[in-house]
């Protein structure tokens, strides 16, 4: 399998994943009572991080290997938007996701955490259609 078929692979895995924490997962935070969001926040962020992990490395390292074989605004772009996300990712819902786990979600903690993850959402969604694009045209 080619480096650009996993590549693909993965960025499917990350767009079918964030549209399920975007349209389902995250929603339902703020049907939780308090208590009951810490406990079960506790289990979504161990069971989700066992395959958001392995995707987003993947992701990352598939791309570099793209980047190091061709520099052009594919593969430019593409790691750019990659790296954007993960900066995100660890500046603005790690610490979102620590206040839950604190116990110090509230309504407009949960209702941010939705509205922000638009733009992951976004990002991821534009890479998959990015990379089969590219694939095909290829």
């Amino acid at each position: 399998m080619n480096v650009e078929l996993l590549r693909i692979l993965f960025d499917f895995g990350l767009v079918v994943l964030i549209w399920l924490v975007q349209l389902t997962i995250y929603p339902a935070f703020q049907f939780y009572q308090k208590e009951n969001l810490l406990k079960w926040h506790q289990k979504y962020t161990f069971g989700i991080s066992i395959v958001v992990i392995p995707l987003m490395f993947g992701q990352l390292i598939l791309t570099t290997i793209q980047l190091f074989k061709e520099q052009n605004t594919f593969t430019v772009i593409s790691i750019i938007l990659i790296v954007l996300v993960w900066a995100i990712t660890f500046s603005q819902f790690m610490p979102m996701h620590s206040k839950i786990a604190k116990g110090e979600s509230s309504n407009a903690l949960l209702q941010k955490l939705t509205n922000l993850n638009w733009l992951r959402t976004s990002i991821w969604s534009l890479l998959f259609i990015w990379s089969l694009v590219h694939f095909v045209n290829d």
